[in-house]
């Protein structure tokens, strides 16, 4: 298993703690209690190990294809005006990712990066409609060869305290390569055009950088 390089760092302290906290138990309580703290702490351990994957992933995309920029689950597409940057009404497509879910994010198309802005904010549940506008987030706009605009947000939740961006302004996006990643649970949206073709629904799970979720017209 792959993984990310914003885990090492978390990883490492989290070894030393684990370790810690299992030599100090042994001199303190029984085995019988010392064998119910080391299964909690391997399997915590062994969860952050899985939160941090980084699967390999192929690509191979049409140009006028947009893939999901994130794993998780589809919380909502509704019409909505896009008030920040494009100005004008879109479809969002609002995806859910819970603490299970690979927490890598990637392009959602190829092109120009022309707008990165991180916005501080709350911490609201990430399927709450505040999250949107009130939480920390990062806001970052990509025009495709066919001049399209498309937005799309890093949004962090209750948990998801911590969001990480990789995008420059006036650099090149490549679809499918990362340009973030958000620790434990969070929320991606995209901002499309009205014309898009959706070709995802509500509640269907998504893979990042492999579901295709619009075709853009």
């Amino acid at each position: 298993m792959i993984i990310h390089k914003e885990g090492f760092s978390f990883l490492i302290c989290s070894l030393i703690f684990v370790l810690i906290s299992f030599f100090i138990s042994i001199f303190l309580f029984s085995i019988l209690i010392n064998l119910f703290i080391s299964f909690f702490l391997i399997t915590l351990y062994s969860f952050f190990l899985f939160f941090f994957r980084n699967p390999k992933r192929n690509f191979s995309y049409n140009e006028n294809e947009v893939i999901s920029p994130a794993d998780g689950k589809i919380l909502e597409i509704k019409s909505v005006f896009e008030n920040e940057y494009l100005k004008k009404d879109c479809i969002c497509i609002s995806i859910f990712m819970s603490p299970f879910n690979v927490h890598v994010n990637r392009f959602p198309v190829s092109g120009i990066i022309t707008y990165v802005r991180y916005h501080p904010g709350k911490y609201w549940f990430a399927w709450n409609k505040k999250a949107s506008f009130q939480n920390e987030r990062t806001t970052t706009v990509v025009e495709t060869k066919e001049k399209q605009k498309i937005l799309f947000r890093q949004i962090a939740g209750f948990l998801a305290r911590r969001i990480i961006i990789y995008a420059k302004k006036n650099f090149l996006a490549k679809k499918g390569e990362e340009f973030g990643f958000i620790k434990f649970g969070s929320r991606v949206d995209i901002y499309l055009p009205l014309k898009s073709i959706i070709i995802i629904k509500k509640g269907e799970k998504v893979i990042g950088g492999k579901t295709i979720i619009s075709i853009i017209q």
